[in-house]
């Protein structure tokens, strides 16, 4: 007796091409329902940005009828900033879709955040702009209560170090401050050492407190060798405790990059941070920053054991980590920023070699 799976197959090939229904073969009263329920904006907009056709789901996404929106410039709807990043960074002579983050604001007022592909197409023999947007706010909103978790953790594991760094310069603070209730002389040479150790304890501060900070959505052109800097400054405290040097090297005095501040430094908080706890018997890491083209280059090489091959391709999965006390969140959330960014993370480690996490970034963002 044969069982169901063993039942020989009597579809031809062309049943199976009849069965292949494409979306536009249904019938008009379905494509309605589709058009009105779906999860996506589609619109046809001009090279002005008028808008010549929406879809029925702008009313249940935005609460705007499609006549209320038909023959308006979609750049009214359009957050200010985001205006701006599409004029300079859309390139309409391409034919690829093209991929933005932008705030579009809904009958109420309120902004929503929505990832949208935009694409060059022809359309009753006109060049128009195809736009796709999909409602991402709460992937958006458990994307920031991850970071917002991992930048807490990373704030409890620094505190012993910086409270450490800290301490430091407090005591030379009330050696000089008792030095000069005794009438020392020389007064101006101890102010200006004075002086030195407060900016240094606000420094450390100023970098902590950005850490407890809430995740912001403010794209600009950043310095991305400033940004290590202020990092450096932050982790040196504990690659101190593990007798670990960091070393930063710059091919070009300015590397600017249209990015997130705030996202960006949190990335490279997380990826220095695993190197220092890797590297248990000390050594150095090495922060090399380049351009490639098109591109900012952020390579940060350890000399801690390296990770198996066969471990690699799971580091970039949530809750997955080679650490003891590790919580798996921290290489997830890097490079799903570092994705946001049009940018990608790649990973290089030999067992017992060490390992090069590379940042590549886009220099316009796109």
């Amino acid at each position: 007796m044969l069982n169901y799976v063993d039942q020989p197959d009597s579809t031809s090939v062309n049943d199976e091409v009849e069965k292949n229904i494409m979306l536009s073969d249904l019938p008009k009263d379905i494509l309605n329902k589709v058009e009105a329920n779906g999860f996506d904006l589609i619109s046809i907009n001009n090279y002005s940005g008028k808008i010549e056709y929406i879809s029925e789901s702008v009313r249940r996404v935005l609460g705007f009828s499609k006549a209320q929106l038909i023959g308006k410039s979609v750049f009214r709807y359009i957050m200010r900033d985001d205006q701006k990043y599409i004029r300079n960074f859309f390139n309409v002579n391409s034919s690829e879709e093209q991929k933005f983050y932008i705030h579009i604001r809904n009958q109420i007022g309120r902004f929503i955040v929505f990832e949208t592909i935009l694409q060059v197409i022809n359309w009753n023999g006109e060049k128009k702009i195809l736009s796709l947007s999909k409602d991402i706010s709460d992937k958006k909103q458990a994307e920031e209560m991850l970071i917002r978790s991992e930048k807490m953790s990373i704030a409890g594991q620094l505190a012993a170090g910086i409270a450490h760094e800290i301490r430091n310069p407090l005591t030379s603070l009330k050696g000089f401050v008792q030095l000069l209730q005794g009438g020392i002389s020389s007064k101006d040479e101890y102010y200006k050492i004075m002086m030195d150790e407060i900016d240094k304890i606000n420094t450390i501060t100023s970098e902590l407190l950005f850490i407890s900070k809430p995740m912001t959505d403010d794209k600009n052109d950043e310095n991305i060798n400033k940004m290590l800097l202020d990092v450096i400054t932050l982790l040196k405290t504990q690659a101190n405790l593990y007798d670990i040097d960091l070393v930063l090297e710059a091919e070009e005095d300015d590397c600017m990059v249209y990015c997130d501040r705030s996202q960006i430094k949190q990335v490279f908080i997380n990826l220095i941070k695993n190197a220092i706890e890797e590297m248990t018997d000390g050594g150095m890491i090495h922060v090399l920053v380049k351009n490639y083209g098109t591109e900012c280059m952020v390579a940060i090489k350890d000399q801690g054991p390296g990770i198996p091959k066969h471990l690699i391709h799971k580091l970039k999965e949530p809750f997955f980590t080679t650490k003891k006390n590790g919580t798996g969140l921290g290489l997830m959330i890097s490079n799903q920023i570092i994705d946001n960014h049009n940018g990608r993370l790649e990973i290089e480690s030999e067992n017992g070699q060490g390992s090069t996490f590379s940042i590549f970034l886009p220099f316009n963002g796109n």
